[in-house]
Order: C-alpha cells, then sequence, then structure tokens
C-alpha cells in the first residue's frame, strides 16, 4: 500500500479529495489542481459548489481566475456528491471545529465528513485531518468512524493530522510557503503523508511522531498569542488608568534585538482560531483534572475588551456633554482584522450590539464588508464614506485599520475619533483623536 501510494504521488496519478471548501479547504484545493492533481472539492453547500463551477471565488486569498484556469485544465471538480470518494486516494478533511453554546468543543464537522468518508472509503487510501481541534482527535474520534465499515487503520488506510495554518489576507505566507507540521498514525502513514506535502507545497515540512503532538502544537501557536494579546491588552488599560501611551511603549520595547516579540492591543480577538482555540485546550485539561489559569485568564481580559471598548466610548462621550444614548456613532471597519472581509468572531460585532442597547444609533463602514448576518439578522453598512458623512457623527470608532481608508480626510471631518488600533498613527494633526 506504501509504495503503491508513494509511486502515484511521485507522477501526480493519485487523485485528491478536498473535503470543505472554506477558506482552507479551497486554496488547498487549488494548489493540488495547480499541481495537476485530479483534484475533487466536496462541500455539503451547494452554493459554494454553484459558485466554484462558474469560476467566482468566495474566499479573499483565492482569485476568480485561479479558480478559471483549474477548471479549464480539468484537474479540478467541486462537487456535493461524496460518492466520488471512492476513486480517491487521498482525502484532506477541512472542516470548521466551531465551540458551542457552553464553550466547549463542537466536532459535529468532522464526525459528518468522516462519516461520509467511511461509507465510501476504499482500500489503499490515505485520510488526513487539517481541522484545529484538541489532541486525541484523530486518533479516538476520527480512527474509530473511519473504521466503523470493518477497514483497519494502518492495514487498509493511513490517517494522520497536518494542521493547517491559514492566515487570511497575509501576502507573504499563505497554503503554498508556509511550512507544514506533519504527523501520522504508525511510520507508513507518515512517509506517505510527508511525500503528498511536499509534492503540493513549496515550504518545509516538519515531520512530528504522532498526530497527538500536532494537535497540540497546533494549540500551542494559537493559545501562545491568545495569551501575548491578553497581556498587551491588559497594560493597555492600566496605562490609559496612568495616561501612558501603550503604543509608544511597545515600539521602545521592539528596539530590543532578542527577548521580546511585538504584539498589540485592540478591541477584541476576532477569526475562527485565536479566540476559540484555547477553549479546546483548556476543555481538554480539564479532562485530565488540570486548570490552565493563565490561558483562561487570557481569554477573560480578551472577550472583556468588546465592553472596555465602549465604556472608554461612553467616556468620550460625556466629556463633550453627551451621553450614550441617542448618541450618533460610526464604527469604522466590521472584519476582524485589516484588509479582509472575514467577519467571524469579530469584535466590532459586539461593540455594535453592546452599543446599540445602550440606545445609540450606530452605524458602519467598511469597504470589505458591505453587510453582516448575525443570529439570523443582516445588519447593512454604509456604501461610502464622504466628509458629509463623517461630519454627522458624535463619535467616530476605528475599529479595523483598513489600509484603504485615508486617514488624513476621516481625522479632517470626524469630530471625534477613538482609535483603537493607532491607525492613525501617520496623521499629523491628532487633537481630536484618542488612542486605545
Amino acid at each position: 500500500m506504501k509504495q503503491d501510494l508513494l509511486k502515484k504521488i511521485e507522477l501526480k496519478t493519485a487523485k485528491i479529495g478536498i473535503i470543505g471548501l472554506g477558506y482552507v479547504g479551497l486554496p488547498l484545493a487549488i494548489e493540488c489542481a495547480k499541481k495537476g492533481f485530479h483534484t475533487v472539492g466536496l462541500d455539503v453547500n451547494n452554493e459554494k459548489i454553484q459558485s466554484l463551477l462558474t469560476a467566482t471565488s468566495y474566499v479573499d486569498d483565492v482569485k476568480d481566475q485561479e479558480i478559471e484556469a483549474i477548471l479549464e485544465k480539468n484537474t479540478f471538480v467541486p462537487s456535493t456528491d461524496f460518492s466520488m470518494v471512492k476513486d480517491l486516494e487521498i482525502l484532506i478533511i477541512c472542516v470548521p471545529t466551531p465551540l458551542d453554546n457552553h464553550y466547549q468543543p463542537n466536532v459535529k464537522y468532522i464526525q459528518h465528513a468522516g462519516n461520509l468518508i467511511a461509507e465510501f472509503l476504499s482500500k489503499n487510501s490515505v485520510v488526513v485531518l487539517e481541522s484545529t481541534t484538541y489532541p486525541g482527535t484523530t486518533r479516538e474520534l476520527l480512527k474509530p468512524i473511519l473504521e466503523s465499515t470493518g477497514k483497519i487503520c494502518e492495514q487498509d488506510f493511513y490517517l494522520g493530522f497536518s494542521p493547517e495554518r491559514v492566515d487570511p489576507g497575509n501576502k507573504l505566507y499563505t497554503t503554498k510557503n508556509t511550512p507544514k507540521v506533519v504527523s501520522g498514525i504508525g511510520a507508513d502513514a507518515l512517509e506517505v503523508i510527508e511525500s503528498f506535502y511536499k509534492e503540493v507545497l513549496e515550504s518545509e515540512i516538519h515531520k512530528v511522531s504522532t498526530p497527538e503532538i500536532a494537535e497540540m502544537e497546533k494549540l500551542l501557536e494559537n493559545t501562545y498569542r491568545n495569551i501575548n494579546i491578553g497581556l498587551i491588552n491588559e497594560l493597555t488599560i492600566l496605562c490609559e488608568k496612568m495616561k501612558i501611551n501603550v503604543w509608544e511603549v511597545i515600539e521602545a520595547a521592539k528596539t530590543k534585538p532578542y527577548g521580546f516579540q511585538a504584539f498589540y492591543p485592540g478591541p477584541g480577538l476576532g477569526g475562527h482560531c485565536i479566540p476559540l482555540d484555547p477553549y479546546y485546550l483548556s476543555w481538554k485539561a480539564k479532562e485530565q483534572g488540570f486548570h490552565t489559569s493563565m490561558i483562561e485568564s487570557s481569554m477573560l481580559v480578551n472577550n472583556n475588551m468588546a465592553n472596555y471598548i465602549v465604556s472608554r466610548i461612553t467616556k468620550l462621550l460625556n466629556k463633550r456633554k453627551k451621553s450614550l444614548h441617542d448618541s450618533k456613532i460610526l464604527l469604522l471597519g466590521m472584519a476582524y482584522k485589516k484588509d479582509i472581509s472575514d467577519y467571524r468572531e469579530s469584535p466590532a460585532i459586539d461593540i455594535m450590539l453592546h452599543l446599540k442597547t445602550e440606545f445609540a444609533k450606530v452605524d458602519f463602514y467598511d469597504p470589505y464588508v458591505q453587510s453582516y448576518k448575525h443570529q439570523e439578522k443582516c445588519y447593512q453598512g454604509l456604501t461610502t464614506l464622504d466628509k458629509e458623512q463623517l461630519a454627522q457623527y458624535d463619535l467616530v470608532v476605528i475599529t479595523t485599520d483598513h489600509s484603504v481608508l485615508d486617514y488624513s480626510m476621516i481625522q479632517k471631518n470626524a469630530k471625534v475619533i477613538f482609535d483603537t488600533r493607532n491607525a492613525t498613527k501617520d496623521v499629523e494633526d491628532k487633537n481630536n483623536i484618542e488612542l486605545l
């Protein structure tokens, strides 16, 4: 089985299946197809499939032309038909791993993907999970599902874990060139999985000895960021009380050439990974009877930032003898970070909803997000941003530091600006600007 798969990978005759065509799966499918592998992209969402069939991208980091090129070459087949799994040798699972209402891991999408694959899985194939999850998922959850139809892992198919490292909007590090961690259940699985990613990607491939190590290292990456952002957010609150500019503090600390990595404050964490992944680690730790006090403390700080932002907004308005009630407030930015359209877990959503509960009149403008949906309700943003509009608001809050925004124009025409991202650092006149 191993030699057969290695030969097919080398000759690019192995047929690839990407399960889940979101911001992780679609870029990976594109890379596989570009390298000449026959690639089937499978998703339960028919709207996504129809978009792909017309070469229309719904992922910021994938261009329409890239999809069109691989469709024309017949190396990419998007489909909702999971029976196609029976003809595929390498299957990569890239499905969401959200939290449930109790902030516990929700692995239903992994289970569903596993069941769909198990029904049609052929012998002499390999399955790789890329979805971020708690240590033990690959071996304890996915493996029994795949073996439920009588096939045996390491004998009839290989199984491994290789964590996705997609950073939406990052032009320097993409799916193609970001170093890749790979693991497998058994040495043969590891060799095959390493060989596959070496053929598809143009990056360093780093092998680890077990899936549990690969699962844990991914959680370490994101928990590391969560904790350090929590530290700087807490320091920001202290600096405000002491009337110290935290942004200058960070720039000064950055001059040390060793032992310090800069993290920056903001209105809260967003995206699918950093706000959620520490909960996976904390949940797994509780299973072991261990309390992750540092991790949970950082989550508390970060989760409270939206409330802190609202309290600062209230103070700013009060200084101008205005109450939050009936004040007109404009949020600049709904995406969770600059220069992308992804608003999942965006702190701007929490800030906007909180302000509305206090009866403030809140609008938003985001050049990448014209509208957003939250709890089945759709919120429409401003379609343009001009001088006259800016002058109408009692306060403008910069929640996302998009590069395309003209901050000098905004400063000249807004009454007061609360900049939570230091987006106005290059603006000369800062008289009407207050920094986080």
